[in-house]
């Protein structure tokens, strides 16, 4: 069992202890009653916002270690962009690298299609980011989140022809509801073990290279952005990725798709 889903059952259980002695005992004192309670709103909020503590949702966050054949997977958020997507492309093929897209639906327009396609057909896979990246995705109803999941996944198929199992969710939080619709979708929620936290405007390159490159180990999945979110910003990736895919060769891991990270038969179906 995850470390997080055992703090979230002693946080649940402890909580229900102290009810169950108020009713049958005498009443907890209202500090001790305020304490527990912060903490399991603690506990649980932290299970939203953090997915790397599976506390809901069975998020795979990395590889096992190949110490025959050491590999790292590198995953690009919000895109595709017309600008920066294929120059991410240009950048890992100049290194012999694969990478894993997770795709925004609603970007898929009729002018950025054709790079999605790029994406396959150069050896990368593909994965879904839902479709509206809805920064509130967390706090929807469960028809919402099912909708939006449903739509991002056709939406790609139709773009690309192919159909993808895997999912990482708008901002990285997870709950319940999204856990229970992945698991109907058969979807395999991807986390992160590396955050190169270079999605905003302000993030410095030289920043995210040494961050990265510190993070870099046997099996770690790697969590970048080739666009912004709202391509309000020219993202960091194509200045990065170079040195970054350097540090990993200098350390003998080959970079390669999620999908082969994970030792999964085509994740990706054409």
């Amino acid at each position: 069992m995850r470390v997080g889903r055992q703090i979230l059952y002693a946080s649940t259980i402890g909580s229900i202890g102290l009810a169950v002695r108020s009713v049958l005992d005498r009443p907890v004192p209202m500090p001790v009653v305020a304490a527990a309670s912060g903490i399991l709103g603690a506990v649980v909020l932290a299970g939203v916002l953090e997915p790397r503590l599976g506390m809901y949702v069975d998020v795979v966050g990395r590889g096992s270690p190949k110490p025959e054949a050491p590999r790292v997977a590198f995953t690009f958020d919000d895109g595709p962009s017309a600008e920066s997507t294929p120059r991410v492309l240009d950048v890992l093929d100049a290194s012999d690298a694969k990478g894993t897209f997770f795709v925004v639906g609603r970007k898929l327009d009729a002018s950025r299609t054709p790079i999605v396609r790029d994406v396959l057909a150069r050896g990368h896979a593909l994965g879904c980011h839902s479709f509206a990246h809805d920064r509130f995705f967390a706090l929807r109803g469960e028809r919402r989140v099912r909708a939006d999941l449903a739509r991002a996944i056709a939406t790609l198929e139709d773009a690309t022809g192919a159909s993808t199992k895997l999912f990482r969710p708008p901002i990285g939080h997870t709950n319940p509801i999204i856990a229970r619709v992945a698991e109907e979708l058969g979807l395999v929620v991807v986390g992160f073990s590396v955050r190169a936290l270079d999605g905003t405007r302000s993030a410095r390159a030289d920043a995210i290279v040494r961050r990265v490159a510190r993070g870099l180990s046997d099996g770690a999945i790697v969590l970048m952005h080739d666009a912004a979110e709202r391509d309000d910003f020219p993202p960091t990736a194509p200045q990065t990725l170079p040195k970054i895919l350097e540090a990993s060769r200098a350390r003998g891991l080959a970079a390669v798709t999620v999908p082969t990270l994970l030792g999964h038969a085509p994740v990706l179906d054409a």
